[in-house]
C-alpha cells in the first residue's frame, strides 16, 4: 500500500504527465484525492492516462516547448477546478537522436533541440504557474525534473553533454526561483532520478554492459534500473502540505548513483 500524503484537494498540473515518471505520479496524486491537469505531446497517450486517471482529470495534447502550452493548460484547470495549487514538470528527455553527446560531436540543432526540449521548457510552464501563484495571492508549489547527470556524470555510457547542462541549469533556475519567491509563499523543488525504466531509457535498459554497470552504480535493492514508481513518495511528499516548508532542495532518487 502506497504512503499517503496530504495532498486531498490540491490542483496540480503535470508537464509530461502522460506516461513515464508523471503518469505514475499522476496516479498517486490522483487516488489521494488531488484534481489534475496533464499534457504530453501524443493525443493517444493523453486519451489513454486520462482513461486510467478518470475523467474528472484533464488532458491535453501539447508540446511544453511551445511557450503558452502550460497557460492553456493552467486557465483551464482554473475554470474547472477554481486555482492552480502546484506544478510538476515531468516533460524533458535525450537529444541523443537530434545530434547531442560529447562536446566535440554536439551538432547546433543536437544542442537548441536539447536545450528546448529540457530547458526552455520548464522555464516556460514554471513562469506560467509562477504568474498564476502571484495572481492568486496565496503561495504555491513548484517541482522539477532534474538528472544526477546534472551533477554527477558517468564518461563512457551516458556522455549527452547538452543533456548533463540543461539539467545542471534546472538546478540553479530552481534554487534561483526559490530565493526570489519565498517571500510569496511559492516553493520551488528539484527531484533528480538516475536510470529509471521509462521511454526515454530504452537505448541503456536494452543494453547488457550498462545494466552490468548499474548493478554497481545503482546498488540499492539488489542493484537494479529504478522504476516510475521508485519516484512517487519524493514526488508526492515535495508537491504535499507535509512539505510546506522546504524550497530549493535537490532530492536524488538514485538507488545510489550519487555514491557508488
Amino acid at each position: 500500500m502506497a504512503a499517503r500524503y496530504d495532498v486531498e484537494g490540491l490542483v496540480v498540473v503535470i508537464a509530461g504527465g502522460t506516461t513515464g515518471l508523471g503518469l505514475s505520479a499522476a496516479k498517486q496524486l490522483v487516488e489521494q484525492g488531488a484534481k489534475l491537469a496533464i499534457f504530453g505531446r501524443s493525443q493517444d497517450s493523453v486519451d489513454a492516462a486520462v482513461a486510467q486517471l478518470g475523467h474528472d482529470t484533464l488532458g491535453f495534447a501539447l508540446d511544453a516547448t511551445d511557450p503558452n502550452s502550460t497557460d492553456v493548460v493552467i486557465e483551464a484547470a482554473v475554470q474547472r477546478f477554481g486555482r492552480l495549487d502546484a506544478l510538476y514538470h515531468v516533460a524533458g528527455g535525450s537529444g541523443r537522436k537530434h545530434g547531442d553527446g560529447p562536446l566535440h560531436e554536439i551538432t547546433d540543432d543536437g544542442w537548441r533541440y536539447t536545450c528546448d526540449l529540457n530547458l526552455s521548457s520548464m522555464i516556460w510552464s514554471n513562469r506560467a504557474a509562477v504568474r498564476q501563484f502571484l495572481k492568486q495571492g496565496a503561495g504555491g508549489t513548484i517541482l522539477n525534473m532534474g538528472s544526477v547527470l546534472g551533477w554527477s556524470p558517468e564518461p563512457k555510457h551516458f556522455a549527452s553533454h547538452g543533456y548533463a547542462a540543461t539539467k545542471a541549469a534546472i538546478v540553479g533556475f530552481s534554487k534561483s526561483i526559490a530565493s526570489y519567491y519565498a517571500q510569496d509563499n511559492i516553493r520551488a523543488n528539484v527531484i533528480a532520478p538516475a536510470l529509471v525504466e521509462t521511454p526515454m531509457s530504452q537505448r541503456a535498459c536494452g543494453n547488457d554492459e550498462i545494466m552490468n554497470f548499474i548493478a554497481t552504480k545503482q546498488p540499492l535493492d539488489g542493484g537494479r534500473v529504478g522504476v516510475p514508481a521508485d519516484l512517487d513518495g519524493a514526488a508526492l511528499f515535495l508537491l504535499s502540505r507535509q512539505s510546506h516548508f522546504i524550497t530549493g532542495q535537490v532530492l536524488a532518487v538514485d538507488g545510489g548513483w550519487t555514491v557508488s
